[in-house]
């Protein structure tokens, strides 16, 4: 059976993630191929449970390592009740947000260590990696105006961290680039959707070009 491609998201707040998503898969279905596109924490009844009391805004008490442990319960469920189907059918599946984002806001951004948390995740996804990651790089400030100007997005838990965390979050990024270039690829996210697009899609045609 032939197998798929798993490309991953990453990026802080605002930076786009779901609108360019959505706009590669609208234009590679057109095209003739089977696209899947999903996020984290959630795609699935379980995750999206787990979802809501990760991001709910009363659970600020939340402890760092409890909140780490929920995304890597939930991208488990997710991976083997959704993504390794899609991929065992041979689907291009676009996930918003995989391990790079535990690793940039839990593992550094929150201290608990980016060594650390990978290791949970590895027990989580048995080395399911993605073989592209883009990571939309934008500052924090840029973001969380853009965030405010999308009306109906409702405000969650890690809305409510101050600039200096979400600077950390960006930090962290920034340090998984150094530790996976061949994996994940930059792109300037504070350009247009259209522009944004563009480069990504062209980076999509690369990998599909060498399967």
């Amino acid at each position: 059976m032939k197998k798929g491609v798993f490309i991953t998201v990453e990026g802080p707040e605002g930076a786009g993630k779901t609108t360019i998503i959505g706009m590669l898969a609208d234009e590679l279905e057109k095209e003739g191929h089977k696209v899947l596109k999903t996020r984290e924490p959630g795609g699935i009844e379980i995750g999206e449970q787990i979802r809501k009391v990760i991001l709910d805004k009363n659970n600020t008490a939340m402890d760092p390592r409890t909140e780490a442990l929920l995304y890597a319960a939930a991208r488990r469920q997710h991976l083997v009740e959704k993504v390794k189907p899609a991929l065992e059918s041979g689907m291009i599946v676009f996930c918003d947000r995989f391990i790079d984002s535990s690793l940039a806001y839990q593992g550094y951004a929150r201290g608990l260590g980016i060594e650390e948390v990978f290791s949970i995740n590895r027990f989580a996804i048995e080395e399911m990696m993605p073989e592209l990651t883009f990571y939309f790089d934008i500052e924090p400030e840029l973001g969380f105006k853009r965030i405010k100007q999308h009306k109906g997005r409702e405000v969650n838990r890690l809305d409510l961290e101050t600039m200096e965390f979400h600077q950390k979050v960006r930090e962290g990024y920034l340090l998984l680039m150094e530790r996976f270039p061949k994996r994940i690829y930059k792109i300037d996210a504070s350009r247009t959707i259209e522009e944004v697009c563009k480069e990504s899609k062209a980076k999509v045609k690369q990998l599909l070009d060498t399967k």
